[in-house]
C-alpha cells in the first residue's frame, strides 16, 4: 500500500498583506488556492498543509521538512528574506529526494537559483488588465500532462517571455504563447541528486490562475510526479565518505 502523500505549500504571504483585493478572488491567499485545488485532485488521504514566510523558521523546520514528501514554492517580492539556513535546508531536502514544485515567479527564489546555478532571469510584461496565455501540451506522453488538453486557456494573465535564463531541462513539458506574440517555456522539468523539480510559470497575484480547473489538474500530476520512493525520500549525509577516506 501507498504511504499517503505529504505536501507542503509555501507562500511568502506578502501580497494577501499588502494587496488586499486580491482577496476577492483568493479569500484564503494564494497558499489556500493551492492547497484546495491538491484537495480535489489528489487521493484523500494526502495530507497538504501550508508555511508562510512569517512562521518561525519559515515554516519550514527540519522537522517539518523530513516530513514532507514534496514542496510548493510561491514566492515573489520577499526572496531577499528567505533566511539563508532555510535554504539550505530545503537544498538537502530535495538533494535526498523530496520533489520541488516552483511556481510563476518563483523563478527568482534563492531556492530556485541555487539548484538552477543560473540567473533564472527572464522577460516580462504585466499590464493591469492582464492578456490571453496560451499553454500548450508539448509532451503528451509526459506524466504531468495527463488528462490535459491543449492549449490551455488563461483569460488575464501576466506574460513571461524568453530568455529564460535556466540550464537545459530534462524535460520540456509546456510552452506558453502570448497575445503579444512572446513564447516561453512554462513547464519545465529537472533532476538534482535524487530530487525531482517541476517549474510552472501560470500563476500571478494579480490575478485568478489558481482556480482555473485545468492549471489546478497540471499542478496535482506534477505533485505525483515528483513524489519520491521510499528509497529516494533520505537525507543525504554532508559528509563526504571518500574525502574522509582519503584525509585519513
Amino acid at each position: 500500500m501507498t504511504a499517503p502523500l505529504r505536501i507542503t505549500i509555501w507562500n511568502e504571504g506578502v501580497h494577501e498583506v499588502i494587496q488586499p483585493e486580491m482577496l476577492e478572488y483568493y479569500p484564503n491567499g494564494i497558499h489556500g488556492a493551492l492547497r484546495d485545488g491538491l484537495a480535489e485532485n489528489l487521493p484523500a488521504d494526502s495530507v497538504i498543509s501550508t508555511a508562510q514566510l512569517t512562521d518561525p523558521e519559515h515554516g519550514l523546520s527540519q522537522e517539518k521538512l523530513d516530513a514532507t514528501d514534496v514542496l510548493l514554492w510561491w514566492g515573489h517580492i520577499a526572496h531577499d528574506r528567505v533566511d539563508g539556513a532555510v535554504v539550505e535546508r530545503v537544498h538537502q531536502r530535495v538533494m535526498g529526494g523530496m520533489g520541488l514544485v516552483v511556481l510563476h515567479s518563483g523563478h527568482f527564489s534563492k531556492i530556485f537559483i541555487r539548484l538552477m546555478g543560473t540567473t533564472c532571469s527572464l522577460a516580462w510584461r504585466s499590464d493591469e488588465g492582464g492578456e490571453r496565455e496560451l499553454v500548450w501540451n508539448v509532451n503528451p506522453s509526459h506524466p504531468i500532462t495527463a488528462g490535459i488538453e491543449s492549449p490551455v486557456v488563461i483569460d488575464r494573465q501576466e506574460m513571461y517571455g524568453e530568455y529564460f535564463d535556466i540550464p537545459t531541462p530534462d524535460d520540456l513539458v509546456f510552452i506558453s504563447s502570448f497575445a503579444g506574440g512572446e513564447v516561453f517555456r512554462s513547464g519545465v522539468t529537472f533532476t538534482r541528486g535524487k530530487g525531482r523539480i517541476f517549474y510552472f510559470s501560470p500563476g500571478d497575484q494579480d490575478f485568478p490562475v489558481y482556480n482555473h480547473g485545468t492549471i489546478r489538474r497540471i499542478l496535482a500530476n506534477a505533485v505525483e510526479w515528483a513524489r519520491p520512493t521510499a528509497a529516494e525520500n533520505s537525507v543525504p549525509s554532508v559528509t563526504n565518505p571518500a574525502r574522509e577516506w582519503f584525509t585519513k
